[in-house]
């Protein structure tokens, strides 16, 4: 069911109200969202454009939407917008290190940067009067990863408008909201992904010492050697071939009839 502009307008106005305490659509918003997040397990890059598409829809006046990652070695990117123009006026940032999407993007920066002039904002220079110059007045950024440390990334949600003085206290507590959905669902993300690698890890090591295993019993059997000896001529030959051990007793134990491997020097 779409919703329309009107029934919007009167959530957002609600929004932060005291003793409103019935689920609007604000909530039912955010707790799909939420389930969105964390029961699909998408990419990265799909959290990332779940929630700017989410902004885009629920911050008033929210013209463009960016997210700004800041890399362990201190470059940034912006690798999710609704409009190539917010990379552009992200990259003014990035080009002279200023900008409230830098500073929230810092593990150390605010949780909260934005400015309601952007052409008249003494905080940046470059980035203010160049982001007026494209008919934006008015920037907000929230962090996103708030507590990472190096080696891990950090990062910002980047919402501009083309009016000014467009971020209240709603449009600002609805931005919070979104970067806290969005750090959390990067976690349970990385963390999944950690998950998922340390079990592939554990995998490949079990079928590496399978698979020599295998051709340590072949060469046992065709040279009447020891065990020992049979993992020498296998270590020989990855060697000489300057291939992993792994990947030499795999083709002996599949092509047996076919391979056979140097004696080891003993």
């Amino acid at each position: 069911m779409s919703i329309g502009e009107d029934e919007w307008a009167r959530e957002r106005a609600r929004f932060g109200q005291d003793g409103d305490q019935s689920p609007g659509l604000l909530a039912r918003q955010f707790a799909d969202l939420t389930r969105t997040l964390l029961d699909v397990t998408p990419t990265v890059g799909g959290v990332l454009r779940l929630v700017v598409g989410a902004a885009s829809a629920l911050v008033p006046d929210a013209d463009l939407v960016s997210v700004t990652l800041r890399e362990p070695d201190g470059k940034y990117h912006t690798p999710v917008e609704t409009d190539p123009v917010a990379v552009r006026l992200d990259q003014v940032q990035y080009d002279h290190d200023e900008g409230p999407c830098v500073e929230s993007a810092r593990p150390d920066g605010p949780a909260i940067a934005w400015s309601q002039d952007l052409a008249h904002d003494p905080r940046w220079p470059s980035f203010g009067p160049a982001t007026a110059d494209h008919g934006y007045h008015s920037v907000l950024a929230t962090t996103l990863l708030p507590d990472a440390r190096p080696p891990r990334r950090s990062g910002a949600l980047n919402i501009y408008s083309r009016r000014p003085g467009a971020f209240d206290g709603p449009s600002i507590d609805l931005a919070l909201l979104l970067a806290t959905h969005a750090s959390l669902a990067l976690l349970h993300t990385e963390a999944v992904l950690a998950a998922e690698l340390e079990t592939e890890h554990l995998r490949r090591a079990v079928e590496s010492r399978d698979v020599i295993g295998q051709a340590k019993g072949i060469l046992m059997q065709r040279r009447g050697i020891t065990a020992d000896e049979a993992f020498d001529v296998l270590r020989r030959a990855s060697q000489d071939l300057n291939v992993k051990l792994a990947d030499v007793a795999r083709t002996l134990a599949t092509r047996h009839t076919e391979v056979d491997l140097p004696t080891a020097e003993r």
